[in-house]
This record gives C-alpha cells, structure tokens and sequence, in this order.
C-alpha cells in the first residue's frame, strides 16, 4: 500500500470516528446559557442594592461576583457544572463562572495528592497562563500610560 492510500484510509477512518456537531443548535445554547449567566449576575446584583440601600454600585457588583465565582465553584464541585458546560459550551466558559470552574477543577482533581502539592501546586495549571497574561498585559498598558 502506497502513502497516499494509507493517508486516505487514515482519514476516512478519523473521520468516521470524530464526533459531529451542529454548529447551530450548540451557538443557540451557548447563547441563552450565557445570557441566563448574565441575568443571574444581573438579579444578584439588583437584589443587593434593593436589600442593602447603603452599598454603593461598585461593591454591589463585587459581591454580585463573589456570589457568581461561589456558585460556579459549588456546582463544579458537586458534578453539575461540567453537565452544563458540556451542554452550552463557551455559554458557561466566557463569564466569570468558567474561571471559577478552571481553578476548582484542577483543585478537586489533585486533591489526593494533598493540600500543598495537590490542590495548591495544580490549582493554577489551567488558569495561571490566563492571569499571568493578564498581570504582565495590564503592566505594560500601565507603563504605557504612564509614559505617555
């Protein structure tokens, strides 16, 4: 069998493999998904203006997503985020909830192998890149905007 038969089979074979999705129903999904997140977000941070009149908006929205990163943490933690993120996608990955969900996955995985080089060490591994991104992005602005 010659290489270009070979590569053809292969291909014939991953493709009759590799899960098929419909791009439609799963942009639909993240996009109530998503947008239910937003809403919560929204009604929590209502609801503490409503209940506590004294706080100002800034804190208002600082406890809204103390709440948010809290629940996405419970829900990983007891095995239903990941059934609704499995079921809408980057609905769930985009806000605040899917950040709370990288750092409590890894923690739970790696608990075994105890509190400092289970959780604490592998806590980080899926969202370190994205905060030391951040840090070193929002240094560099800074420093741009202090020079200029």
């Amino acid at each position: 069998m010659d290489e270009k038969e070979r590569n053809k089979r292969y291909n014939t074979y991953v493709e009759a493999k590799i899960a098929k999705t419909h791009a439609w129903p799963s942009l639909f999904n993240a996009f109530w998904v998503g947008g239910l997140i937003c809403t919560l977000g929204q009604v929590f941070n209502d609801l503490i203006l409503y209940i506590f009149p004294n706080v100002s908006t800034q804190s208002a929205w600082a406890y809204t997503l103390i709440i948010l990163i809290f629940l996405a943490s419970f829900l990983t933690g007891i095995g239903v985020f990941d059934k609704i993120g499995a079921f809408a996608g980057a609905g769930t990955i985009v806000p605040i909830t899917g950040f709370s969900n990288s750092i409590t996955s890894p923690a739970i995985e790696f608990k075994n192998e105890g509190i400092i080089f289970g959780m604490c060490a592998k806590m980080f591994i899926i969202a370190g890149p994205v905060i030391v991104s951040g840090t070193v992005a929002s240094m560099i602005v800074g420093l741009i905007y202090l020079i200029f």
